[in-house]
């Protein structure tokens, strides 16, 4: 669900999840994409005892 959230929410991810769709990816695998990218970037932000912020354009 936080993939799916993010997918429509986040910025960076969202144009991810359209270029890999645009790329002819089924949306299952530009998901699970999505999902892969949110756990390593939680455990890089763990490891690094970071709190998560976003991205400034």
């Amino acid at each position: 669900m936080p993939a799916l959230i993010a997918a429509r929410f986040n910025p960076d991810l969202k144009s991810k999840y359209q270029q890999m769709v645009a790329a002819g990816k089924p949306a299952k695998v530009a998901i699970t994409t999505l999902m892969r990218k949110l756990v390593v970037t939680a455990n890089a932000l763990l490891k690094a005892d970071r709190l998560w912020q976003q991205s400034r354009a």
